[in-house]
């Protein structure tokens, strides 16, 4: 019985935490997957997992962004399009890895995901430069979705914080709209890769749905008060969790 529940124990707090710091600026996904990998659940399960949980957190954060008029929907719609074609891709490509070789790659993407996001520029507000004319910002933001799109699919932390970056910095979006278009492409990532993981029979869909709710509560807080400050305050947090992951596949892989 204990051995059934801790694995809840360990993931729902996380994935609340990973909720709220996504909700805000994106990178959630640093605590979200290693917490389920931390369990012992093998990398495929976990990854799938992770997409149903992020899913449902993701949907409440991208409706509240709705409701309040943040997300343009011309530049959100092209990058849909281009999100859902990227992220089926790369989830087909993560089945085709071997766990252990998977487990292995992220012992050398997920290090340096974090010290990319976790750096001060990438939690710190980031102000867009003049703005584009539409056609230009619409073709920036549909490379933007593919490319991130198949990263996402195939892993997935950090995919918020990339797409923030990229909207203010390339596209000369301002942080709001870049947020807003973030979470509508961040969605149509997570659904289109979760489809393919569901059919492939890899998704634990009680530990999944029930981390959903936690998912859902801490991006519905996150949304309220949306401000890429509060994401500072959880950095040695996001460490912790990634150190704890580290050394146990670290253990798993040697032992």
């Amino acid at each position: 019985m204990t051995g059934q529940i801790l694995p809840f124990l360990i993931v729902c707090p996380l994935v609340f935490l990973a909720g709220f710091v996504d909700a805000i600026a994106g990178g959630g996904g640093l605590i979200s997957l290693p917490a389920y990998l931390i369990t012992g659940l093998p990398v495929h399960n976990a990854i799938a997992t992770n997409k149903t949980s992020s899913a449902m957190g993701t949907a409440i954060a991208t409706l509240r962004y709705a409701r309040s008029g943040y997300i343009p929907w011309r530049e959100a719609s092209a990058g849909i399009v281009f999100a859902l074609a990227g992220s089926t891709l790369g989830a087909r490509l993560a089945l085709m890895l071997d766990d252990g070789v998977f487990r292995i790659v992220m012992l050398v993407i997920l290090p340096l995901t974090a010290v990319y996001v976790l750096r001060g520029k990438a939690l710190r507000e980031t102000e867009g430069g003049e703005e584009y004319p539409l056609r230009k910002t619409l073709a920036i933001v549909m490379a933007a979705a593919l490319v991130i799109g198949v990263y996402d699919g195939f892993y997935g932390p950090g995919t918020g914080t990339f797409l923030i970056l990229i909207l203010t910095g390339a596209a000369h979006m301002d942080l709001r709209k870049a947020n807003g278009v973030t979470k509508a492409i961040n969605l149509a990532t997570n659904v289109a890769a979760l489809a393919v993981y569901l059919l492939s029979g890899k998704v634990l869909m009680t530990l999944g749905l029930t981390a959903g709710l936690f998912s859902i509560a801490g991006n519905y807080i996150g949304a309220r008060f949306f401000s890429s400050k509060g994401s500072k305050s959880v950095k040695p947090v996001i460490l912790i969790v990634l150190g704890i992951f580290f050394i146990r596949e670290l253990t798993e892989i040697l032992g």
